[in-house]
Parts: structure tokens; C-alpha cells; sequence
């Protein structure tokens, strides 16, 4: 018997030595021993992990699937399960059992997961006015219901967070001439969720504000469900509202409904932001004198989507005013049911509406009509070729400088003013990738919250359904976390593309499983460093075609938003794989090692590829490369 190490040859030769003057009972136990030692020096006098762990038992798993002896890559290992044996096992029972809910906080805590609070940290209802700075997790349901004067200022408000959850509830009901501002709130934050259900409700004067609200927020869920129904006379201004915010949905039901002379501002709303939805159901229905602007809303957004559905709907003397409205966003759509519907002597000015840089749609149903001809009605320098109005008012409706295709509109900004266009360096031609090739880096950074993967022996008694991972981590339907658990399953059941092959990895070990069946046992798992760079001039230092340059097909991992890790791993056939070294344009020194994916056959692409719009071309026309961003990886065979 000998172990494969020569660390531990002095310690196993003194054992060994002592063996037979031990009795059998002993020896047995110097046996175990001398297993356990091998196991752990199997790891090599580099390694620090304790054998005797969840990843610790990966990376045997990894060792025997993947046999060559290239390292492990440290951004993978840092993911892996911190849990140790004995945790895994208890946890694994606890699944078995459908018990692992009810020791969610210790679960979660030991396997580094992403759980929402099951419970508010603090619930007020007061109706003294007060300064809140620092709070999260917070229940303000009733909160200065019937208050006169006074002001409330939340600052700096659950910011930086992952999963916020805070309900503004029948906040502020009843009051009169009180003042609630909301500064920098949730700024940061990761799958936020607010409700404002009933707030204001039939409050007199007073003004409210919004301003950096959800900036830079990544999958935003926000609710103002009839807010101020029934105000008299209070003003409401959401000031640069989810500016650079990420994938999320803000929904106005009933605001403002049967007010009277409310006022609401919505400027530099969404703007500079990726795939935000909102929408406006009932907004102002029933309003008298209600008075709203949208200035710069959505401005420079990628993919924005707006439903105005009965707004105004039965008003009288209501004005809105779209005022470059999605101008330069890429693509988006708006519809307007029902706009105004029944309503009298309303007006609507819509000055530069969606001036967008690709155009999206626009859907005018039901819009004005009704028994009131006293409306006005202006599009003034409105741009789109894809708009259909369809049981539209037949009066008080004006169209100047009504631009499409045919017409001869004002020259749109050209792409590479255009930040979701062609956002810097997201797309680039495989010849940029030549040592002293200066070009723009994206932003590459990790913008997900920290999770760990869980060991197969534990994800694989939670099912993969959107009912179930909510029933184990206690995450509400209706919250951001909710319903993203759900757009993942529900991304991971999506058939896949023609040609493509798709497995969504919950553990580590579906991870490496699906690349060895793609492309073989002798591969590597790569992915760029840092976010170093990210957002700013690089310079690219020695290029290292990976597999000698040759075409070859690897398997990318996308990482999706879900209490554990969670993998979106499918085959991506004809590339070329390379690493680059990335320097400081001035100093030239290394900052970066990055990773980057070239795919030649793009002929199944979409037209509308924003790789086709930075680079020019067609589908099958022109190679695109991109960088594989920090958190997410690539498979290919080893050098």
C-alpha cells in the first residue's frame, strides 16, 4: 500500500512502522487514517481546501470527469459549496424529508444562498414625521394615516441591498399639506421589491417626491397601486426614476384615481436603462384637473416597454404632455387603450415623441373616444413608422410634423451616439483582436448578487419549478424574486434554438457533466478575470488563440438570478476561443486577463442583433466577437 503523495511519506512510514504492534482494532483505525490522508493530499501541498467539505467532494467529482491536469479555475472554485459534510448530509435529509423550509435561515446562512427576509425588519405606524436613513426590509402600512403638516425623508433607503423587500401600504391616507420625499432610494439594489398600495389616499395638498429612485438597480419590481386615489390637490414628481436600472417592471394602478388637481412629473424617467416595463392602468381615471408630464422618459433606454390602458379614462380638463419621449431608445413599444376614453375637455401634447433609434411600435386603441368632443389632441414632430390607431376620436386631434418613413423627418442621431446601439466594446470584429489594438472595454462586471452553488445531492431533491423553489425559500409570488424565479424556469423549459443544445445546470456537477458530453473529457473552463477595464479604453496585449486558433465549438455558461447558482449552459459550434492580455492604455501595464468568444456563423442571428447594428453586416455576413463577461465562462478543449 502507498499513497501518491510524498508530503505525507514521513507521517504514513511511522504509522506504518507501528502497525504491527498494534492490535487489529488499531490497525483498522491507522487504515482509515491512512485513507483519509491520501485524500486529502490528494489535493496537492498548493491547495487549501478541507477534503472533507461539499467542494472538497466537487472537486474529486471534477478530477474524475475532467482528467487532465490543468488548475481550477479560481473564479469556479470560488463558487462552489462552502458547506461541510456533516451540513450537507443534514441538508440533504431535510430535502428528502420536505423539512429544508423549515430551517431556511441556518440553509441558507451555511450555503451561501440568496434568501428573501421571511419577515419585516421593522414595522411603524406612526404620525409623527421623521427622517428615515438606513432602513430596509421596512412595513410603513398605516404610516401617518390622518397626519397634518409635516414632512417624511427617506435617504439613502435599503440601498446597495440584495432583495429588498418594503411596503409603503394606505402610507400617508388621509393627511393633509404633508410632504414625503424618497432620495437615493434602493440605489444599487438587487431584485428590489416596493409596494405603495393606497398611498395618499384622499390626502389634501401636500407634495411628494422621487428622485434617484432604483438608480442602477438590477430587476426592479415596483407597485404604486391606487396611489393617491382620491387626492385633492397634491403634487407628485418622480425625478430621475430607475436611470441606468436593469430588466425590472414599475406598475401605476388606479394612481390618482377620482383626484382632484394632482399633479404628477416624470422626468428623466428610466432613462439609460435595459428592458424596464411599465405600466399604467387606470392612471387618472376619474381625475378632475389632473395635470401630467413625461420629459426625457425613457430617453437612450434598450428595449422599453409602456401600457397606458384607461389613463384618463373618464376625466375632466385632464392635460398630459409627452415630451421627448423615448427618444434614441432602441426598439420598445408603447400601447394606449382606452387613452382618455369618455373624458372631458382633455389634452394631450405629444412634442418629439419616439425619436428612437431603431423604431419600436405604438398602439393607439379606443384613444379619445367617447360623447366629449372637447379634446386636444396634438402630435407634434412625432416619429414612427410602425403606429396603428385604430378606433381613434374623429375631432380635436391634431398631427403636425407627423414623421415616417415617407415623410421627411428630422435626421436621428447616428449609431455611435447611441448607447444601447452600440454600447462600447460589447461587439467587435475578430481582427481587433491584435496585440496593440486599443479599443473600449464594456461594462463586464458581475452585476449579480453572491451565491454559492448547492451540492447535486441537495438541488436535486428541490424541483425545478417556479411553485417549488418558492415553497422552499418562502419567496412571495408577487415579489421581484418571485417572479424572476419564475422567467428562469421559465427560460430553462424554452425549447431550444435550431442547432442549439441547452441544459440549465443547478449544480456544479451538472455544469461540468454537460460540457464533458459536448466536447469531451479534456477540456478547461475559462472566463476573463476582473472587471477590470470595464467601461473604459483598453489596450490589447498578447492574443493566445485557444485549441492553435482553430475553429472549434464550446459550451458558454450565463449565470440566471435564483436563490442558488443556477447555470444557463448551451453548445455554441464554430468559434474561435481566445485569451488576451488586457492593458492600461497609458501605462501598459496588465490590468486584465480576458476571454472573448468569436462566432462565425451567424446566419441564424435576428437582423436586429445589436451586433449587427454596431458592426454593420448582415446574418451570415460577418463574424462577431464578444468578451465573456466576468461570472460567466466558456468551455473548450484544453491546449
Amino acid at each position: 500500500m502507498s499513497c501518491v503523495t510524498r508530503q505525507s511519506s514521513t507521517s504514513l512510514a511511522f504509522l506504518f512502522l507501528c502497525l504491527p504492534m498494534a492490535k487489529a482494532s488499531s490497525r483498522h483505525l491507522v487504515s482509515l487514517l491512512f485513507v483519509l490522508i491520501c485524500h486529502a493530499a490528494a489535493f496537492g501541498a498548493s491547495t487549501s481546501v478541507n477534503p472533507f467539505t461539499a467542494k472538497a467532494a466537487l472537486i474529486r467529482y471534477w478530477n474524475r470527469k475532467v482528467p487532465n491536469n490543468y488548475p481550477h479555475p479560481s473564479f469556479l472554485v470560488s463558487k462552489l459549496s462552502p458547506l461541510s459534510a456533516l451540513d450537507s448530509s443534514t441538508f440533504s435529509s431535510l430535502a428528502a424529508s420536505g423539512h429544508l423550509s423549515d430551517h431556511l435561515s441556518a440553509f441558507c446562512s451555511a450555503a451561501r444562498l440568496l434568501c428573501s427576509s421571511s419577515s419585516y425588519t421593522l414595522s411603524l405606524s406612526s404620525s409623527t414625521p421623521s427622517s428615515f436613513s438606513g432602513y430596509e426590509n421596512s412595513n410603513f402600512s398605516n404610516y401617518g394615516t390622518g397626519v397634518g403638516g409635516g414632512a417624511d425623508s427617506f435617504a439613502n433607503y435599503s440601498s446597495g441591498l440584495n432583495d429588498p423587500v418594503d411596503t409603503f401600504r394606505r402610507y400617508s391616507r388621509d393627511s393633509i399639506a404633508h410632504n414625503d420625499s424618497f432620495a437615493s432610494y434602493a440605489g444599487d439594489g438587487n431584485v428590489v421589491t416596493a409596494n405603495f398600495t393606497s398611498y395618499g389616499g384622499a390626502a389634501t395638498g401636500g407634495a411628494g417626491s422621487f428622485a434617484s429612485y432604483d438608480s442602477s438597480s438590477n430587476v426592479p419590481d415596483l407597485r404604486f397601486t391606487n396611489y393617491e386615489a382620491a387626492g385633492n390637490g397634491r403634487d407628485r414628481s418622480f425625478s430621475s426614476y430607475s436611470g441606468e436600472a436593469n430588466s425590472g417592471e414599475q406598475s401605476f394602478t388606479g394612481y390618482g384615481k377620482n383626484g382632484n388637481g394632482v399633479t404628477s412629473t416624470f422626468t428623466s424617467y428610466a432613462n439609460e436603462s435595459n428592458v424596464i416595463g411599465s405600466g399604467f392602468a387606470n392612471y387618472g381615471e376619474g381625475g378632475n384637473g389632473a395635470t401630467d408630464v413625461f420629459a426625457s422618459y425613457g430617453e437612450n433606454g434598450n428595449v422599453p416597454e409602456n401600457t397606458f390602458r384607461s389613463y384618463g379614462s373618464g376625466g375632466n380638463a385632464g392635460s398630459d404632455r409627452f415630451s421627448s419621449y423615448r427618444d434614441q431608445s432602441n426598439v420598445g413599444d408603447d400601447s394606449f387603450a382606452s387613452y382618455a376614453k369618455n373624458a372631458n375637455g382633455g389634452g394631450a401634447d405629444f412634442d418629439n415623441y419616439g425619436k428612437s433609434f431603431n423604431q419600436g411600435s405604438e398602439t393607439f386603441k379606443g384613444y379619445g373616444e367617447g360623447s366629449n368632443p372637447n379634446h386636444e389632441i396634438t402630435f407634434k414632430r412625432y416619429f414612427g413608422d410602425n403606429a396603428t390607431f385604430k378606433s381613434y376620436a374623429k375631432s380635436g386631434v391634431d398631427f403636425k410634423e407627423y414623421h415616417n418613413s415617407s415623410a421627411a423627418a428630422a435626421p436621428l442621431r447616428s449609431p455611435a451616439a447611441n448607447r444601447w446601439a452600440v454600447e462600447p466594446g460589447k461587439f467587435f470584429r475578430e481582427r481587433d483582436l491584435a496585440t496593440g489594438t486599443a479599443m473600449p472595454m464594456p461594462d463586464i462586471r458581475d452585476r449579480f448578487p453572491p451565491r454559492s452553488f448547492l451540492p447535486r445531492s441537495i438541488s436535486g431533491l428541490i424541483p425545478f419549478s417556479a411553485a417549488a423553489v418558492r415553497g422552499v425559500f418562502a419567496i412571495p409570488a408577487d415579489t421581484a424574486m418571485g417572479r424572476t424565479v419564475a422567467a428562469t424556469v421559465a427560460e430553462c423549459e424554452r425549447p431550444p434554438s435550431r442547432g442549439e443544445t441547452k441544459r440549465c445546470a443547478t449544480s456544479a456537477e451538472d455544469v461540468i457533466d454537460f460540457a464533458v458530453t459536448v466536447l469531451g473529457g479534456d477540456v478547461v473552463a475559462r472566463s476573463t478575470e476582473s472587471a477590470e477595464g470595464s467601461k473604459g479604453p483598453i489596450l490589447i496585449g498578447e492574443v493566445k488563440g485557444i485549441n492553435g486558433g482553430k475553429v472549434t465549438k464550446s459550451v458558454s455558461c450565463h449565470q440566471s438570478l435564483f436563490p442558488y447558482l443556477v447555470y444557463y449552459c448551451h453548445s455554441v459550434p464554430k468559434v474561435r476561443v481566445y485569451e488576451a492580455e488586457i492593458l492600461n492604455v497609458h501605462t501598459k501595464k496588465k490590468i486584465n486577463h480576458g476571454v472573448a468568444i468569436c462566432h462565425l456563423d451567424t446566419s441564424d442571428w435576428s437582423a436586429n442583433h445589436g451586433a449587427f447594428v454596431a458592426l454593420g453586416g448582415k446574418p451570415g455576413e460577418i463574424e462577431v466577437c464578444h468578451w465573456i463577461f466576468q461570472g460567466d465562462m466558456t468551455w473548450a478543449v484544453a491546449d
